[in-house]
């Protein structure tokens, strides 16, 4: 997309003319409908594992979606991952590939690149959002929105200032049976809602131990990986998937599940950060395994006339409700109970008699992650704002950042959203904040 159509695109809900690079690559899946070259979103992929890569494959389902561009600090994913590419799209011109990169920036200096997929790892996702958005670029960033608040409120501000379109990984946004509980909370027909329990319980991490640190894997720019987190030997531990647990560069399950859970709490009660905070938890399940965030948690949220529940277990699946993960709304006349796979009425009861009527599970239909990037190339045709937009990205990282925060501090925090500060606690006001190591810098908006 030239810059002059970027422009056209802020003025009109209609894509302008353009014209196809030959060395651009198109992702035409055999069942897509025939797009004009006008309507073309040529993307690339910044973090090739794991979620990054599912977004983009859901991507490349999209009507006139083609990926121009990989990169990753492990050459080794890179290379793996430019070759599954060349497998997913047809036709491939000999002369049609996706541009390698090792750097991100230099991605955003592509003209030809309309959008950018982020699937960093958490301390990453901030700077790439907000020079991509200075850049004009549109942003699908992977949750948890960043790694601390201040990250997150700056990813706001360059969204909004330079117009752009950000959709955070949070897909059950654009899920039809989480809507359709979410409408069905928000009717009144449980009553007063006084409480909404989230939690993720999730069987994986019984095995976990701890290693000594090793030299730096070949092909992996180790220092790039590190970006602003602390400087620290190699640790396979703190690399690839596990880097969730060490908090120089994420938060555990808090921010890993709790940013999907939790936004669903967030959306059926129309709420966005808590008055307070308190926390309990620690590695109790599995004490002598590597990694630093807790395996065991809860976390209770103060909303005024409500209360919201998180909880979270590493090594175990049954949570509450017989479910590995879920929302809870619990009302005086009953309590809607959802998950991924679909959500259920349990009513109360009263002499005999349902207090509202009982449903059965109301199961998912179709692929939530493809509705979601759907949404996203949509908006970027439209202009309008995603299902997951970063105020909603924002709102769900500050609960999962407070919870956190609380839970380290051990003492409750009280938040002042106003002022976006922990009240009288100078302490927690330094976990706000972002805190990069040189020579790498907080982004200036």
């Amino acid at each position: 997309m030239t810059s002059s159509r970027r422009k056209f695109l802020q003025q009109s809900t209609q894509v302008a003319a353009g014209a196809l690079l030959p060395s651009q690559l198109v992702a035409a899946l055999p069942q897509q409908p025939t797009v004009s070259a006008a309507d073309t979103i040529s993307v690339a992929l910044i973090g090739c594992n794991s979620m990054g890569w599912a977004d983009l494959s859901s991507m490349l389902k999209q009507p006139g979606v083609r990926c121009v561009g990989l990169c990753d600090v492990d050459q080794n994913v890179l290379n793996r991952r430019a070759a599954d590419l060349e497998k997913m799209v047809t036709p491939l011109p000999t002369n049609s590939k996706a541009v390698l990169y090792s750097d991100f920036r230099k991605v955003l200096e592509n003209k030809d690149v309309d959008a950018v997929i982020i699937g960093t790892p958490d301390h990453w996702h901030c700077m790439p959002t907000v020079m991509a958005c200075q850049a004009g670029k549109d942003v699908y960033v992977e949750k948890p929105m960043a790694n601390s608040i201040e990250e997150c409120n700056l990813m706001v501000a360059a969204a909004q200032k330079h117009k752009r379109i950000v959709q955070v990984g949070q897909w059950q946004r654009s899920s039809d049976h989480w809507k359709a509980a979410i409408d069905y909370v928000r009717s009144g027909k449980l009553g007063k809602i006084r409480t909404v329990k989230t939690w993720a319980f999730m069987p994986y991490g019984k095995t976990f131990p701890i290693v000594p640190d090793t030299p730096v894997p070949a092909g992996v720019d180790y220092g790039m990986w590190l970006g602003p987190a602390p400087e620290r030997p190699f640790n396979k531990n703190r690399f690839h998937g596990t880097f969730r647990y060490f908090w120089d560069y994420a938060g555990g399950l808090m921010t890993d599940w709790g940013a999907h859970m939790i936004d669903m709490a967030l959306w059926g009660m129309n709420v966005t950060t808590p008055k307070s905070v308190v926390a309990i938890g620690g590695r109790y399940g599995f004490p002598d395994q590597a990694g630093e965030t807790p395996d065991t948690m809860q976390v209770l949220y103060d909303y005024g006339d409500f209360t919201l529940q998180w909880e979270q277990a590493i090594g175990i699946a049954r949570g509450p409700y017989n479910k590995e993960h879920g929302v809870a709304f619990i009302g005086n006349l009953g309590t809607v109970v959802a998950d991924r796979e679909g959500w259920e009425i349990l009513p109360e009861t009263e002499n005999g008699n349902y207090l509202t009527p009982a449903m059965p599970l109301q199961r998912r239909n179709g692929n939530d992650l493809d509705r979601h990037t759907l949404n996203f190339v949509e908006c970027i045709r439209s202009r309008q704002q995603p299902n997951a937009s970063a105020e909603i990205g924002r709102n769900v990282a500050v609960n999962a950042q407070l919870g956190n925060m609380a839970h380290r501090l051990n003492r409750k925090l009280v938040w002042n959203e106003s002022t976006q500060t922990v009240s009288d606690d100078p302490k927690a006001n330094e976990l706000v904040k972002a805190h990069y190591r040189n020579p790498w810098k907080l982004p200036i908006v």
